[in-house]
């Protein structure tokens, strides 16, 4: 017999207890069994791939490439983890206005062009120097920032609207871990990398309605500012010219001066004064001196008010705007005349007026934009509407007089090269006596390359006009 304390020890253990649930080692599967199941396994491993592969080369031979790429890129799109590229669309246009991070980002990326590239666009102003090469569509472009990997390329997406267009956009892609770095600082140092660029190659540009010979720029087309004028060349009142130039610099160095009083950085010039005194060189002159790209603006071949203003916001900041003969291009009625006297199908027809101009000059849409300097030139001061003349919107105005001895003198050291000679006198005192323009005296004395026969006709034209002037 089995005693009660042997009892209680195996019924602790039901293994031993209930001998039917124990196990042997009969039960654990054989070596020759293990090794069997897994050469089985692998051969039917091995007929699936293989079955894959004929059903492959079958489906390569029956579907075109192009569609068997489309399901593949479809399909992995399901089962595919999700990218770590970042990429970053940059357009040309920000409204109306070329966007200044690409405008930078082009400048930038032609330091970055290598002869590995496949395509390239090349272009060449009448006057440049050098040709302009940049990106082509398609083409890619790369760069390294501080150990950041970075992909650029130039692509094109149609405009949809009433002008169809491709608008350009570039493509920066990096790695999305490094998304704040290249925001932050990257892109900020192609910003100011392109500046420095511009600085090193500086070439004004002279912009106008339409295309013209060099690279397009929304509405308007350009080519090279090469006018030799400059303050130095110019013949008019000293007094009056560094006024002007004083002016200018304080215009330039106020800033934070115009943001914190409110205004728009902007400042208008008015030109006014016979014809052939020298209005337009005074302009090359100022755009010279301040290294300010020109946009010149012919009132005759704006269609309305909504148009002007398109045109406004599309030019550059440090830019200046130019309206030659403002009295005779395009005829703009006083604003309570046009009022009053307009018909009912007058009203509703929405050309530009007195009204879109002075908006265009100092409204809401003049603040469009930073260090802007707005010109306009009149042969006739008096025919201009007052609203266009006050304070604010014609800050400064230049009367631009008939020759002065000063201004002669200006002209003898740059045409001949002389600030002495026995006639110089008689020619400053002429000069007193009659009316004659700049271009006058400048076509006198280029008649010969002889300096007393240059100045002895000069006289002779003086003493004409005074005579003629006298009957």
């Amino acid at each position: 017999m089995i005693s009660d304390d042997v009892k209680l020890k195996t019924s602790s253990f039901p293994c031993i207890s209930n001998p039917q649930k124990m196990y042997s080692i009969k039960d654990i599967p054989s070596t020759t069994s293990v090794l069997s199941t897994y050469t089985a396994f692998t051969a039917s491993a091995m007929l699936v791939r293989s079955v894959i592969s004929e059903v492959q080369a079958i489906t390569g031979q029956l579907i075109p490439e192009q569609l068997k790429d489309l399901i593949l890129s479809k399909l992995g799109g399901l089962f595919s983890k999700p990218s770590s590229q970042m990429t970053l669309l940059i357009n040309e246009y920000d409204g109306y206005c070329i966007d200044e991070l690409y405008e930078a980002s082009v400048t930038y990326l032609q330091t970055k062009i290598t002869a590995s590239m496949e395509r390239l666009n090349v272009s060449k102003a009448p006057r440049d120097n050098k040709v302009t090469v940049t990106i082509h569509k398609g083409e890619k472009v790369m760069d390294t920032y501080e150990g950041i990997q970075l992909k650029w390329e130039m692509t094109y997406v149609e405009s949809k609207g009433h002008y169809s267009k491709e608008n350009r956009v570039l493509e920066l892609s990096f790695h999305n871990k490094f998304m704040e770095k290249v925001i932050s600082s990257y892109l900020p140092y192609v910003i100011e990398r392109s500046k420095a660029i511009k600085e090193e190659k500086k070439v004004l540009k002279l912009l106008s309605l339409g295309s013209l010979y060099g690279d397009d720029e929304g509405p308007w087309g350009s080519t090279n500012l090469d006018h030799p004028t400059t303050f130095d060349k110019l013949a008019m009142d000293p007094t009056v010219k560094k006024e002007l130039i004083a002016d200018l610099d304080r215009f330039v160095r106020r800033r934070e001066y115009y943001k914190r009083v409110g205004k728009a950085w902007k400042r208008g010039y008015l030109l006014y004064g016979p014809p052939g005194t020298g209005k337009s060189s005074l302009i090359a002159a100022m755009a010279n001196y301040l290294q300010f790209d020109v946009y010149d603006l012919e009132l005759t071949s704006i269609y309305d008010n909504s148009e002007l203003k398109r045109l406004l916001v599309s030019t550059r900041n440090r830019s200046m705007v130019v309206i030659e003969d403002i009295d005779c291009t395009i005829e703009l009625q006083n604003r309570q005349e046009t009022e009053e006297s307009a018909t009912p199908e007058q009203a509703t027809n929405n050309k530009l007026t007195l009204s879109g101009l002075l908006n265009f000059i100092d409204g809401l849409w003049s603040s469009c934009g930073d260090e802007r300097i707005i010109v306009f030139t009149t042969n006739h001061k008096d025919r201009l509407d007052p609203a266009l003349l006050r304070p604010g919107r014609m800050d400064m105005h230049i009367h631009m007089s008939y020759c002065t001895p000063s201004g002669f003198r200006v002209l003898a050291s740059n045409y001949l090269c002389i600030t002495e000679h026995d006639l110089l006198d008689e020619i400053d005192k002429l000069m007193m006596e009659v009316e004659v323009t700049p271009a006058q005296v400048a076509e006198e004395i280029m008649k010969s390359d002889d300096t007393d026969v240059a100045l002895e006709g000069l006289v002779k034209f003086l003493r004409d006009k005074k005579l003629g002037s006298g009957n």
